[in-house]
């Protein structure tokens, strides 16, 4: 196989030297049917898949081991040799052991989030138009192989190194490989005279580069590796691998917590010690406090909530290319949208037509050639010359391609409004393929957003010999080129009174939603192109519509109780703007249209002033689309605005979220935006950015959870070492670092999972400014910190009273309870008879009392926290059900440290009784009840307001 490969690879040199007619055959490839599908996978096979060679991934046994470079592990596995080398080798393997297993948690966590980015990654691969079969069809660019034939096109990113076989007006931006950052011309025709640098190869193109204007058609010479860019390996694509400001502030807070811990941890060493404290045990204490009271997982569980809601909102039709765009989308409150295809269905019909100075109507949806055209309500059975020439002209000069599917509906390959010029002339009888193979093109003019229009140039139509251009383009700039008209009585002059009628025409359909192109043409000797879009002759206009989704209303209205402003951009007509902006509710009573034409003659001041109550931008141009942007920006507004074409990117690029089509959409838009929409749906941003509400959520919901929970630790050793010396402390190192790993690892993942809050979108957006924790969440860790270590401190001393000292004979039965100074204590016994605890070691069963509360106080406090406003009760308490088999899971955990025998000694529990847990219980609900009260009291009057908005009052 690898011989075979040798065999057939061609050089950079091949690639633009020589005749095309040699390349082709060197390829064995077809430059009208292109490749056939079988001889593609066998290629595909042995060259391998068109990417760049990918970096190597990191070994599985150097991602555990660097699980243990952490500088807090580190001194744990030191502390646990000491301890094992003075003796105590039980406690030693615990500790190491739990250190494994953590690191182990610390590998399976990185590896869900590489899986995740890996798939997203796989989505938002560029796609390429290709010819297989004679058909052309959309394919993952990593599927292009050596003879494939590629149509390219303005906007569209070369997906490898290619020559030209054909060329229309074709130039690139090739700075990526050359530097050069003026577009290039690129000629099929060119033809090299020796060995000449990439910037002078005319007639090829490179992978990863751009196309600017113009379109053409080219073979596939080398892929992958093989290529120019793959050559110097410097353009790495896809997802980013970066640090987000969020994971840059989690990371200093946990350095600001673990100097604390370090400090307090040193604090309680040195007190115990002076206090009398074995040096050991309050060493062993001192480094499993903070080890245990840092959240050293935090950016780890961080990375996966963010990636896994990058992979939720893929599978809602959004691809979130970086993981700073989820941060952003959460805080956007002003959405800036294209019109077709974003809040209309992309499905455009021409529903009339004027020509021969009357209108049409045609029925029938959608691009099924199938439908009546009526005259006056009547159906037509033969349609006069300036009709056929009318759908003639629109058939022809078009790009876009009609497929039947075998369930007989129908798709379209191109630009939905040719489509649906298309169908038009289906439902007359006209197809695409009969008409060019009875009117040969001989030249073409692309469409371009400066000249608004395309001309193709036809012979035949007129006669044998005859030879046509055939121009389409908006109304006002066909109609100010013409001079001439088609009529049901011939070729007339067109007079200004009928130029008039015509516009009258134009703003009728317009004022119905109707979007209208103008056709034309001219009859020539010889293609001139300069002369093509001169002195024409008016044939007629097609007006279609592009219905509104119906879910992009809702979406809009869902918009408004989020406190997010909704505003269309369109290159359309304001009329039809507006028109569909007061029909999806777009527009407020007080908001303006503002077009192209009035931003042209405003300041960048004057957009400023008007930006908050504009609602619909009509007939713009990309470039306005920056200064829109802008302003919303300098008037302290997150803005997300959408694109697709090349000259978009700018634009993109200048928005906080810059979203791209994922249909429509060129190579270059979606290069360059943050998101892009694979159904190019309005809808799906409002869920993206819902899902970017619920991913920061959720975020802060399990970071309130581990910083209250560790902070609790903190105070739950240090005051109880503080108040009671050294010799009581409520937790061993051991329990410590147990109670690290049953409630920092699974609880906090499942709070990550947790689902949307039903007034998520009833909130104001997050301004820009506010950090993860803000003084609502501050207040919370405090007061649950507190409430935790009053229920463990409360929880210790309860269990010195029900566990006391005793005295017993010499075959260790107890003879009697005694008080701390060793007096026999009749109360005491009665005490300690009445819970059953047999020989129990009395610090030990403190100690069991204060670690049962804690863990299970930290297990309630993460159904708590699945929300920082509602009570748990009103979401239901079990509807998180990953968190629910997260707590059994850590329940589980504690049992078997508390009842399987030979753990006790090393866990330094006793099993509890029923009554002791009798106790335990209401001490554990304390904290719950607590953070339970303190949201209801906290977060009343924003409930409320919350309640009536929903209410819509």
């Amino acid at each position: 196989m690898q011989e075979e490969t040798q065999k057939r690879q061609i050089s950079a040199e091949e690639l633009y030297q020589g005749s095309t007619a040699e390349l082709l055959t060197r390829l064995a490839s077809d430059p009208e049917r292109g490749l056939s599908a079988t001889e593609a996978s066998a290629r595909l096979e042995s060259y391998g898949p068109n990417r760049l060679k990918e970096t190597k991934k990191e070994p599985f046994i150097k991602k555990l081991l660097r699980q243990f470079m952490d500088y807090m592990t580190l001194i744990l596995i030191v502390a646990s040799i000491i301890s094992g080398f003075l003796g105590d080798w039980i406690e030693a393997l615990v500790i190491i052991a739990i250190v494994i297993v953590n690191a182990i948690l610390g590998v399976y966590q990185e590896g869900k989030a590489e899986k995740a980015v890996e798939a997203l990654q796989k989505m938002a691969s560029p796609r390429a138009r290709v010819l297989r079969d004679g058909r052309q069809q959309m394919v993952d660019s990593a599927e292009l192989v050596p003879g494939d034939v590629v149509l390219l096109e303005a906007g569209d990113v070369v997906p490898a190194d290619v020559r030209l076989l054909s060329s229309v007006n074709l130039k690139a931006e090739e700075a990526s490989l050359t530097g050069e950052s003026v577009p290039v011309d690129k000629d099929a025709a060119f033809a090299a005279s020796g060995k000449i640098g990439i910037g002078d190869r005319q007639n090829a193109m490179f992978s990863s580069t751009n196309v600017t204007y113009g379109k053409g058609k080219a073979v596939v010479g080398m892929t992958g590796a093989h290529t120019e860019i793959g050559r110097i390996a410097d353009r790495i694509q896809g997802i980013q691998d970066e640090e987000t400001p969020l994971q840059q502030n989690l990371n200093g807070l946990g350095k600001i917590l673990g100097t604390i811990c370090l400090i307090v941890s040193a604090i309680v060493f040195i007190v115990g010690v002076i206090s009398g404290g074995e040096v050991m045990k309050m060493f062993m204490t001192a480094v499993s406090l903070a080890v245990a009271a840092i959240p050293e997982g935090l950016n780890v569980v961080v990375t996966i909530v963010l990636a896994l809601g990058m992979k939720r909102m893929a599978d809602r039709n959004a691809i979130v290319k970086r993981l700073l765009a989820v941060e952003t989308l959460g805080s956007v409150d002003v959405i800036c949208s294209d019109k077709t295809g974003t809040l209309t269905q992309n499905e455009m019909t021409v529903t009339k037509f004027y020509a021969g100075q009357e209108i049409y109507d045609l029925e029938g949806v959608g691009y099924a050639p199938k439908g009546e055209i009526k005259l006056k309500g009547k159906a037509v059975d033969s349609l006069p010359p300036v009709v056929q020439r009318l759908l003639t002209v629109a058939t022809l000069c078009n790009d876009a391609q009609l497929q039947a599917k075998a369930d007989g509906s129908y798709t379209m390959l191109g630009d939905p409004t040719e489509g649906a010029m298309l169908t038009a002339a289906g439902k007359a009888g006209l197809t695409k393929e009969q008409l060019e193979a009875q009117y040969p093109k001989l030249d073409e003019m692309p469409f371009d957003s400066d000249r608004k229009m395309m001309t193709v140039f036809h012979k035949g139509i007129e006669g044998p010999d005859s030879l046509l251009s055939l121009t389409k383009g908006a109304p006002d700039i066909i109609l100010a080129r013409c001079d001439r008209e088609m009529t049901a009585a011939g070729v007339q002059e067109l007079t200004t009174a009928r130029r008039a009628e015509i516009m009258s025409a134009n703003t009728a359909f317009a004022q119905t939603a109707l979007r209208v192109l103008a056709f034309a043409y001219r009859t020539h000797t010889e293609v001139k192109l300069d002369e093509a879009e001169q002195h024409l002759t008016f044939v007629g206009l097609m007006g279609m519509i592009d219905p509104a989704r119906p879910e992009a209303r809702d979406a809009i209205a869902l918009c408004t109780r989020a406190g997010i402003r909704a505003v269309m951009i369109t290159g359309d007509h304001k009329d039809t703007a507006v028109a569909i902006a007061k029909d999806l509710g777009l527009m407020r009573p007080e908001d303006e249209a503002v077009t192209g034409a009035q931003l042209d003659e405003m300041s960048d001041e004057d957009l400023r002033r008007i930006v908050d109550h504009t609602a619909v931008y009509a007939r713009v141009s990309p470039e306005h689309k920056v200064r829109i942007v802008a302003a919303l920006r300098d008037t302290g507004h997150i803005a997300s605005m959408t694109g697709d074409g090349v000259n978009d990117a700018p634009a993109l690029k200048q928005a906080d979220i810059g979203v791209a089509m994922g249909i429509t959409g060129t190579e270059v838009a979606k290069g360059a935006a943050d998101m892009i929409l694979t159904d190019d749906n309005f809808a799906t941003i409002v869920s993206a950015v819902s899902e970017g509400r619920v991913i920061f959520a959720n975020i802060r919901k399990f970071v309130a959870f581990l910083l209250s929970c560790n902070v609790g630790e903190i105070l739950v050793i240090f005051l109880s070492s503080m108040i009671l010396g050294p010799t009581f402390a409520p937790l061993t190192p051991i329990q410590l670092l147990w109670l690290n790993l049953v409630t920092d690892s699974f609880p906090a993942l499942a709070l990550g999972n947790e689902k949307a809050e039903t007034d998520i979108m009833d909130r104001p957006p997050r301004p820009r400014s506010e950090h993860i924790i803000n003084k609502p969440m501050v207040l919370q860790i405090v007061v649950q910190s507190l409430a935790i270590f009053l229920a463990v401190f409360a929880a210790f001393n309860i269990g010195r009273y029900v566990y006391p000292d005793y005295v017993t004979d010499d075959r260790g039965e107890v003879v009697y309870v005694t008080d701390a100074e060793g007096n026999e204590t009749p109360q005491l016994q009665e005490t300690f008879e009445f819970f059953g605890h047999g020989n129990a070691a009395p610090s030990n069963g403190a100690e069991t009392y204060a670690f049962v509360v804690l863990i299970m106080a930290e297990l309630l406090r993460a159904f708590s926290c699945r929300s920082d406003r509602h009570s748990v009760f009103s979401m239901g308490f079990f509807s998180n059900q990953t968190l629910v088999k997260a707590t059994l899971l850590s329940f589980a955990l504690v049992m078997v440290v508390l009842y399987v025998p030979f753990l006790e000694p090393i866990f330094n529990t006793v099993p509890p009784t029923l009554k002791d847990w009798g106790i335990m219980i209401p001490l554990m609900l304390v904290p719950f009840i607590i953070g339970e009260l303190f949201k209801v009291i906290y977060y009343r009057k924003d409930n409320d307001a919350v309640r009536q908005r929903q209410a819509g009052l």
